[in-house]
């Protein structure tokens, strides 16, 4: 039966990665990172700089893999969130012409009547 290798922290890192987003304001953190490309940026730049576990499984026990990040070293989860908040500042800037362009900001209405009524 063919076996898979597959990395387990990735999945693990998304639900983390999740959880910080959750702490963002929406504009433009986690509209910016609801883009795939973006999104994928980020996990890219946290795995390239943590190590990851890997499995060999069958190809018919993939839906079942799961697996969390060590969360009896308060460190590594500390270095992983710290890791996620610099790629998100660092994603941010390096597509910053992006955002402006693709994501506009939120109209604001104000509170003063219109003048077009006299």
């Amino acid at each position: 039966m063919p076996k898979t290798l597959v990395n387990l922290t990735h999945q693990a890192l998304i639900a983390e990665i999740e959880t910080v987003l959750d702490s963002y304001p929406y504009y433009p953190h986690c509209q910016a990172f609801a883009n795939p490309d973006l999104r994928q940026e980020l996990i890219a730049y946290v795995l390239s700089r943590i190590p990851c576990a890997f499995s060999a499984v069958d190809d018919c026990n993939l839906t079942f893999l799961t697996y969390r990040l060590p969360g009896d070293r308060a460190e590594y989860r500390i270095q992983i969130e710290n890791l996620i908040h610099q790629g998100i500042c660092c994603v941010l800037q390096d597509k910053a012409d992006w955002v402006s362009c693709h994501i506009p900001e939120p109209y604001q209405c104000s509170v003063e009547p219109s003048h077009w009524f006299g």
